[in-house]
Protein backbone atom coordinates (compact mmCIF):
# COMPACT_ATOMS: atom_id res chain seq x y z
CA UNK A 1 0.00 0.00 0.00
CA UNK A 2 2.96 2.36 0.78
CA UNK A 3 4.67 1.88 -2.47
CA UNK A 4 1.30 2.37 -4.37
CA UNK A 5 0.61 5.53 -2.76
CA UNK A 6 4.28 6.77 -3.16
CA UNK A 7 4.09 5.78 -6.79
CA UNK A 8 1.23 7.52 -7.34
CA UNK A 9 2.41 10.81 -5.71
CA UNK A 10 5.52 11.15 -7.37
CA UNK A 11 4.23 10.42 -10.58
CA UNK A 12 1.72 13.16 -10.19
CA UNK A 13 4.32 15.56 -9.34
CA UNK A 14 6.53 14.60 -12.09
CA UNK A 15 4.24 14.76 -14.64
CA UNK A 16 2.00 18.20 -13.79
CA UNK A 17 4.89 20.35 -11.96
CA UNK A 18 8.33 19.32 -12.05
CA UNK A 19 10.91 21.08 -9.37
CA UNK A 20 14.20 21.65 -8.58
CA UNK A 21 15.75 19.81 -5.84
CA UNK A 22 14.92 20.76 -2.72
CA UNK A 23 17.39 21.66 0.21
CA UNK A 24 16.34 22.06 4.24
CA UNK A 25 20.34 23.61 4.17
CA UNK A 26 19.98 25.93 1.37
CA UNK A 27 21.79 28.68 2.78
CA UNK A 28 25.17 26.95 2.75
CA UNK A 29 24.31 25.44 -0.99
CA UNK A 30 23.22 28.37 -2.75
CA UNK A 31 24.89 28.22 -6.08
CA UNK A 32 22.42 25.51 -6.75
CA UNK A 33 19.79 27.75 -7.32
CA UNK A 34 21.62 30.97 -8.15
CA UNK A 35 24.57 31.15 -10.02
CA UNK A 36 25.72 34.84 -8.60
CA UNK A 37 26.63 33.09 -5.82
CA UNK A 38 30.09 31.48 -7.74
CA UNK A 39 33.09 33.48 -6.09
CA UNK A 40 31.10 35.08 -3.51
CA UNK A 41 32.93 33.08 -0.25
CA UNK A 42 36.09 34.59 -1.71
CA UNK A 43 37.66 31.36 -1.80
CA UNK A 44 37.68 27.73 -3.75
CA UNK A 45 34.97 26.20 -1.90
CA UNK A 46 34.17 22.54 -2.59
CA UNK A 47 30.91 21.43 -1.27
CA UNK A 48 29.16 17.88 -1.28
CA UNK A 49 25.69 16.89 0.12
CA UNK A 50 23.39 13.94 0.37
CA UNK A 51 19.67 13.83 1.43
CA UNK A 52 17.37 10.90 1.73
CA UNK A 53 13.42 12.38 1.84
CA UNK A 54 10.50 10.15 3.45
CA UNK A 55 12.29 7.69 4.82
CA UNK A 56 10.65 4.32 4.76
CA UNK A 57 8.59 4.86 1.18
CA UNK A 58 9.79 2.96 -1.72
CA UNK A 59 10.70 4.62 -3.73
CA UNK A 60 11.35 8.01 -1.96
CA UNK A 61 13.27 10.74 -3.08
CA UNK A 62 17.56 10.59 -2.76
CA UNK A 63 19.31 13.51 -3.45
CA UNK A 64 22.99 13.70 -3.91
CA UNK A 65 24.72 16.83 -4.90
CA UNK A 66 28.68 18.14 -5.88
CA UNK A 67 29.60 21.48 -6.57
CA UNK A 68 33.20 23.78 -6.42
CA UNK A 69 33.18 27.11 -7.41
CA UNK A 70 35.82 30.04 -6.83
CA UNK A 71 36.81 33.79 -7.58
CA UNK A 72 39.19 34.20 -10.17
CA UNK A 73 42.30 36.29 -8.76
CA UNK A 74 42.60 40.21 -9.56
CA UNK A 75 38.96 40.16 -11.38
CA UNK A 76 35.24 40.83 -10.48
CA UNK A 77 34.61 36.66 -12.18
CA UNK A 78 33.75 34.01 -10.47
CA UNK A 79 33.19 30.75 -11.54
CA UNK A 80 31.22 27.67 -10.39
CA UNK A 81 30.45 23.63 -11.70
CA UNK A 82 27.67 21.15 -9.94
CA UNK A 83 26.14 17.76 -10.58
CA UNK A 84 23.10 17.00 -9.32
CA UNK A 85 21.32 13.20 -8.99
CA UNK A 86 18.31 12.94 -8.00
CA UNK A 87 16.21 9.35 -7.95
CA UNK A 88 12.81 9.38 -7.49
CA UNK A 89 10.80 5.90 -8.05
CA UNK A 90 11.39 5.19 -11.50
CA UNK A 91 13.05 7.82 -12.52
CA UNK A 92 16.97 9.05 -12.58
CA UNK A 93 18.28 12.41 -13.15
CA UNK A 94 21.20 14.21 -13.65
CA UNK A 95 22.37 17.81 -13.86
CA UNK A 96 25.32 19.42 -14.61
CA UNK A 97 25.55 22.97 -14.45
CA UNK A 98 28.74 25.72 -14.85
CA UNK A 99 28.06 28.90 -13.76
CA UNK A 100 30.05 32.02 -14.01
CA UNK A 101 28.99 35.63 -12.36
CA UNK A 102 30.44 39.32 -12.41
CA UNK A 103 30.56 41.22 -9.30
CA UNK A 104 30.81 45.12 -8.50
CA UNK A 105 31.15 47.09 -5.76
CA UNK A 106 28.17 49.27 -4.21
CA UNK A 107 29.87 50.46 -0.74
CA UNK A 108 32.79 49.84 1.49
CA UNK A 109 31.42 46.76 2.38
CA UNK A 110 28.35 45.30 -0.63
CA UNK A 111 28.75 43.87 -3.79
CA UNK A 112 26.08 43.30 -6.37
CA UNK A 113 27.00 39.96 -8.26
CA UNK A 114 25.19 38.92 -11.49
CA UNK A 115 25.39 35.71 -12.89
CA UNK A 116 24.69 32.97 -15.70
CA UNK A 117 23.85 29.46 -15.34
CA UNK A 118 24.17 26.97 -18.12
CA UNK A 119 22.59 23.25 -17.84
CA UNK A 120 22.71 20.07 -19.04
CA UNK A 121 20.19 17.64 -17.76
CA UNK A 122 20.29 13.91 -18.37
CA UNK A 123 16.74 12.37 -17.80
CA UNK A 124 15.86 8.15 -16.97
CA UNK A 125 12.62 6.56 -16.69
CA UNK A 126 12.39 2.68 -15.63
CA UNK A 127 9.12 1.27 -16.55
CA UNK A 128 9.70 -1.71 -15.19
CA UNK A 129 9.73 -0.60 -11.89
CA UNK A 130 5.97 0.94 -12.25
CA UNK A 131 3.29 -0.98 -10.73
CA UNK A 132 -0.16 -0.98 -12.83
CA UNK A 133 -3.07 -2.69 -11.69
CA UNK A 134 -3.74 -3.14 -15.60
CA UNK A 135 -0.89 -3.98 -17.39
CA UNK A 136 -2.58 -3.44 -20.71
CA UNK A 137 -3.31 0.40 -19.45
CA UNK A 138 0.46 0.82 -19.10
CA UNK A 139 1.20 4.06 -21.33
CA UNK A 140 4.51 4.58 -20.00
CA UNK A 141 8.17 3.40 -21.81
CA UNK A 142 11.28 4.06 -20.80
CA UNK A 143 13.32 7.15 -21.81
CA UNK A 144 17.08 6.42 -21.37
CA UNK A 145 19.55 9.09 -21.51
CA UNK A 146 17.00 12.00 -22.79
CA UNK A 147 18.64 15.24 -23.02
CA UNK A 148 17.97 18.62 -22.61
CA UNK A 149 19.81 22.01 -22.42
CA UNK A 150 18.93 24.90 -20.24
CA UNK A 151 19.85 28.47 -19.19
CA UNK A 152 19.39 31.00 -16.00
CA UNK A 153 20.69 33.63 -14.06
CA UNK A 154 20.59 35.38 -11.22
CA UNK A 155 21.66 38.11 -8.58
CA UNK A 156 23.28 38.30 -5.53
CA UNK A 157 23.86 41.47 -3.29
CA UNK A 158 26.12 40.62 -0.26
CA UNK A 159 28.07 41.39 2.19
CA UNK A 160 30.01 39.29 5.19
CA UNK A 161 27.06 39.91 7.45
CA UNK A 162 23.85 39.86 4.84
CA UNK A 163 22.70 38.71 1.59
CA UNK A 164 19.41 39.51 -0.51
CA UNK A 165 19.39 36.80 -3.76
CA UNK A 166 16.60 36.78 -6.94
CA UNK A 167 17.47 34.10 -9.26
CA UNK A 168 15.21 31.56 -12.03
CA UNK A 169 18.04 28.64 -12.57
CA UNK A 170 15.81 27.55 -15.57
CA UNK A 171 14.83 30.11 -18.10
CA UNK A 172 13.32 27.02 -20.93
CA UNK A 173 10.07 24.70 -19.95
CA UNK A 174 10.69 21.22 -21.20
CA UNK A 175 8.13 18.74 -21.79
CA UNK A 176 9.38 14.80 -22.47
CA UNK A 177 6.63 12.58 -23.88
CA UNK A 178 6.85 8.53 -24.50
CA UNK A 179 5.66 7.25 -28.08
CA UNK A 180 2.20 7.12 -27.27
CA UNK A 181 2.32 11.06 -26.43
CA UNK A 182 1.72 10.85 -22.90
CA UNK A 183 3.57 13.30 -20.76
CA UNK A 184 5.97 11.59 -19.03
CA UNK A 185 7.97 14.80 -16.90
CA UNK A 186 7.23 18.73 -17.71
CA UNK A 187 10.24 20.99 -15.94
CA UNK A 188 8.98 24.52 -15.25
CA UNK A 189 10.26 27.60 -14.37
CA UNK A 190 11.29 27.48 -10.83
CA UNK A 191 11.79 31.52 -8.72
CA UNK A 192 13.68 31.92 -5.58
CA UNK A 193 13.88 35.06 -3.74
CA UNK A 194 16.37 34.56 -0.63
CA UNK A 195 17.76 36.72 2.05
CA UNK A 196 19.29 36.55 5.75
CA UNK A 197 21.37 38.74 8.22
CA UNK A 198 23.86 37.79 10.81
CA UNK A 199 23.23 39.60 14.32
CA UNK A 200 26.16 39.47 16.94
CA UNK A 201 24.51 38.62 20.23
CA UNK A 202 27.07 39.63 22.47
CA UNK A 203 30.37 42.36 22.27
CA UNK A 204 33.32 39.89 21.60
CA UNK A 205 31.24 38.43 18.88
CA UNK A 206 30.70 34.74 20.75
CA UNK A 207 27.02 34.20 19.92
CA UNK A 208 25.74 34.81 16.09
CA UNK A 209 22.20 34.62 15.40
CA UNK A 210 21.08 34.30 11.30
CA UNK A 211 17.27 34.50 10.06
CA UNK A 212 17.06 33.41 6.81
CA UNK A 213 14.36 33.01 4.42
CA UNK A 214 14.06 31.52 0.82
CA UNK A 215 10.52 31.76 -0.84
CA UNK A 216 10.14 29.21 -4.30
CA UNK A 217 7.26 29.64 -7.16
CA UNK A 218 6.71 27.52 -9.78
CA UNK A 219 3.93 27.23 -12.03
CA UNK A 220 1.54 24.31 -10.87
CA UNK A 221 2.22 24.04 -7.43
CA UNK A 222 2.04 26.45 -3.94
CA UNK A 223 4.17 28.70 -3.05
CA UNK A 224 6.86 27.24 -0.96
CA UNK A 225 8.26 29.41 1.84
CA UNK A 226 11.46 28.34 4.07
CA UNK A 227 12.45 29.98 7.56
CA UNK A 228 15.07 29.21 9.40
CA UNK A 229 17.11 30.41 12.58
CA UNK A 230 20.53 29.20 13.14
CA UNK A 231 22.88 30.19 16.18
CA UNK A 232 26.79 30.34 15.87
CA UNK A 233 28.54 29.89 18.81
CA UNK A 234 32.37 30.71 19.11
CA UNK A 235 32.51 30.45 15.46
CA UNK A 236 32.43 26.50 15.48
CA UNK A 237 29.30 25.02 16.53
CA UNK A 238 25.92 26.06 15.06
CA UNK A 239 22.72 25.09 16.15
CA UNK A 240 19.12 26.16 14.44
CA UNK A 241 16.12 25.08 13.37
CA UNK A 242 13.63 25.83 10.18
CA UNK A 243 10.06 25.14 8.68
CA UNK A 244 8.57 25.02 5.33
CA UNK A 245 5.49 26.26 4.85
CA UNK A 246 2.31 23.15 5.12
CA UNK A 247 5.01 20.73 4.52
CA UNK A 248 8.08 20.28 7.49
CA UNK A 249 9.90 21.26 10.84
CA UNK A 250 13.56 20.49 10.79
CA UNK A 251 16.37 20.79 13.30
CA UNK A 252 19.68 21.80 12.33
CA UNK A 253 23.04 21.46 13.47
CA UNK A 254 26.98 22.33 11.95
CA UNK A 255 30.38 22.05 13.42
CA UNK A 256 33.72 24.10 12.06
CA UNK A 257 35.65 20.89 12.20
CA UNK A 258 39.26 23.54 11.39
CA UNK A 259 39.32 26.78 9.38
CA UNK A 260 38.77 25.34 6.29
CA UNK A 261 36.25 22.40 6.89
CA UNK A 262 32.67 22.73 7.85
CA UNK A 263 30.17 19.60 8.61
CA UNK A 264 26.48 19.90 8.34
CA UNK A 265 23.27 17.85 8.79
CA UNK A 266 19.33 18.57 8.87
CA UNK A 267 16.71 16.30 10.05
CA UNK A 268 12.85 17.61 8.26
CA UNK A 269 9.64 16.37 10.23
CA UNK A 270 6.60 16.20 8.17
CA UNK A 271 3.54 17.88 9.04
CA UNK A 272 1.77 16.90 6.01
CA UNK A 273 -0.56 14.29 6.07
CA UNK A 274 2.56 12.35 4.71
CA UNK A 275 3.56 12.23 8.36
CA UNK A 276 2.09 9.01 8.40
CA UNK A 277 3.85 7.58 5.79
CA UNK A 278 7.20 8.17 6.57
CA UNK A 279 9.80 8.73 9.50
CA UNK A 280 11.31 12.03 8.49
CA UNK A 281 13.66 12.90 5.84
CA UNK A 282 17.92 13.19 6.61
CA UNK A 283 20.43 15.54 5.04
CA UNK A 284 24.24 16.06 5.25
CA UNK A 285 26.88 17.62 3.65
CA UNK A 286 30.20 18.58 3.89
CA UNK A 287 32.07 22.02 2.93
CA UNK A 288 35.96 22.46 2.19
CA UNK A 289 37.35 25.76 1.45
CA UNK A 290 41.15 26.18 -0.06
CA UNK A 291 42.10 29.67 1.42
CA UNK A 292 45.44 31.73 0.13
CA UNK A 293 47.13 34.29 1.94
CA UNK A 294 45.15 37.17 -0.07
CA UNK A 295 41.97 36.00 0.77
CA UNK A 296 42.13 34.23 4.49
CA UNK A 297 38.71 35.31 5.83
CA UNK A 298 39.49 35.80 9.27
CA UNK A 299 36.20 33.97 10.53
CA UNK A 300 34.08 31.31 9.16
CA UNK A 301 31.19 32.72 7.36
CA UNK A 302 27.67 31.30 8.19
CA UNK A 303 26.34 31.70 4.59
Amino acid sequence: MKKLLLICMLFSIVCEAQQDSQFTQYMYNTIEINPAYAGSRGALSVFGLYRTQWVGLDGAPETSTFSVNTPLRNSNLGLGVSLVNDKIGPTNENTLSADVSYSVPTSESFKLSFGLKATANIFNLDASKLNFENQENNQFQDLNNKFTPNIGAGVYWHSDRSYIGLSVPNFIETNRYNDNDTAIRKEKINYYLMGGYVFNLDRLEYIKFKPAVLAKMVEGAPLQVDLSGNFMFNDKFVIGAAYRWSASVSALAGFQITKNMYIGYGYDHETSNLRRYNSGSHEIFLRYDFFKNYNKMTSPRFF
